[in-house]
């Protein structure tokens, strides 16, 4: 293996977090802000990019370029890691940033290649490469939404992505085609091609309430998929918070506001 060993457990149910355990000198990387908690003798650091391509052989440019692309994913330049430089075994936590499930991904068993969606990234061995995969076609270009920018992991080691509610698996067989959601794919395998559909039919256009527009899974690979994005939830909570309710006012003015606790 190029990427290091590591062992995990994931805890909790609702609002998880992984354990990871290094043993002597081996590494996790993970995104600015997934950190909970570690033992002694672990050490931080900061790197420009991912560390997948941190070899004497690799120039500057390079090393640029590919910290560059998780910049059009909404990331940081820079990564955090995590290494073991005690004796024994130790272990580092990483956890959920919002309701869900983690997912334990094996890259060496998932064909070396995992495309998710560019915020559900949460950590890796050290060696797992995080990139960016475009969506080439140009239906997914204009209409792709969420999925038209996504991360690609590659490599042979463990990683971890986190997805919103729960979480079901699916296994496509060569030629199946499924018709989803773009913010409800978390992620796919190497072997799973994306495109975007229309949804024909003008009650579909004007009445649908889902938009015109859903993404096609065509097999063979996984996919794993989310209940609930968090870019959905996010726009209940801000249309909850910013609309001007009706049921309760237009009868009961600011009582009905009071008895169910918004009106302090």
């Amino acid at each position: 293996m190029n990427n290091h060993e590591i062992d995990y457990r994931i805890v909790g149910e609702e609002m998880q977090y992984v354990e990871v355990e290094l043993d002597p000198n081996e590494t996790a990387i993970a995104e600015a802000g997934s950190f909970m908690m570690m033992d002694e003798g672990v050490e931080m650091s900061t790197i420009f990019g991912d560390g997948s391509n941190s070899g004497p052989n690799t120039n500057f440019f390079g090393k640029l370029l590919s910290a560059g692309k998780r910049v059009l994913t909404g990331e940081s330049l820079f990564m955090t890691t995590y290494t073991n430089m005690g004796q024994g075994k130790k272990h580092v936590s990483f956890a959920a940033p919002y309701p869900g499930k983690i997912i334990a991904l094996d890259l060496m068993r998932l064909g070396g290649r995992v495309t998710c969606q560019k915020d559900s990234f949460l950590c890796a061995a050290k060696g797992v490469a995080i990139g960016i995969e475009f969506q080439r076609k140009l239906g997914t270009g204009l209409f792709g939404g969420e999925g038209f920018i996504m991360q690609k992991l590659e490599g042979d080691g463990m990683a971890f992505v986190h997805a919103g509610g729960h979480v079901l698996e699916r296994e496509l067989i060569p030629g199946e085609i499924l018709k989803i959601d773009t913010g409800c794919i978390v992620a796919f395998t190497h072997g799973v091609s994306y495109d975007i559909q229309f949804v024909g039919g003008i009650k579909n256009t004007l009445f649908g309430g889902e938009g015109v527009f859903f993404a096609t899974l065509r097999g063979p690979g996984k996919v794993w998929i989310q209940t609930l994005p968090i870019s959905r939830l996010a726009g209940r909570i801000l249309s909850y918070g910013t609309y001007n309710r009706k049921e309760e006012g237009s009868i009961l003015g600011g009582l009905g506001n009071l008895l169910d606790g918004d009106g302090m």
